[in-house]
């Protein structure tokens, strides 16, 4: 799955880099390392954000954290910083032998190749192709992301019509969805 900074919008709907928050980056770590996701993106060309991401992981993956923390190590270890949405692509490529099948999420409901969470699910299931989950800061993935992508995911809805879920709730929200399991009563 990756988190991607740049290019987002504001609320303005200007395109933008938006800020790395500490937060998203332990508890997405998390959350791949508990849905079994292989790598976790934290997609930003901006340098001083990558700076401060970087300290971040080393301090739980090699530094006093490592040891004060062993499941945030874990956790935290499937991260990686890259400056754009290719590299983290090329590396997919280079470990998987095979680009992935791109699939975004939004707030809004995508026209361009939407698709449902019973889809998304029977792909996961029988298609042996790597996915890429992206999800978007601030106010969304800029359109030339959405238009670039295999799928765009359905929104979650609740029972309102306000939808601003944080990215770390939606991206919880949607990998329970897709690959969670219930145990057997």
């Amino acid at each position: 799955m990756g988190l991607v900074h740049y290019p987002v919008y504001n609320k303005n709907h200007e395109r933008i880099a938006s800020a790395i928050t500490t937060i998203d980056l332990h508890d997405l770590a998390r959350l791949a390392r508990t849905y079994l996701v292989k790598r976790y993106f934290v997609i930003t060309p901006l340098e001083d954000q990558q700076q401060l991401a970087e300290r971040v992981i080393r301090h739980w993956t090699t530094g006093y954290g490592a040891v004060y923390n062993r499941h945030r190590k874990e956790a935290m270890e499937r991260v990686e910083v890259v400056p754009a949405l290719e590299a983290s692509l090329n590396r997919i490529h280079v470990w998987e032998d095979e680009s992935p099948l791109l699939i975004t999420t939004d707030a809004a409901s995508q026209p361009i190749r939407p698709i449902t969470y019973e889809g998304t699910r029977r792909i996961l299931q029988t298609d042996e192709r790597v996915v890429f989950l992206l999800f978007g800061t601030a106010w969304g993935l800029d359109l030339s992301l959405v238009s670039g992508a295999d799928y765009a995911l359905d929104p979650i809805y609740g029972k309102t019509d306000y939808n601003h879920l944080s990215v770390r709730t939606a991206a919880a929200i949607i990998l329970d969805r897709l690959v969670g399991t219930r145990p057997e009563r």
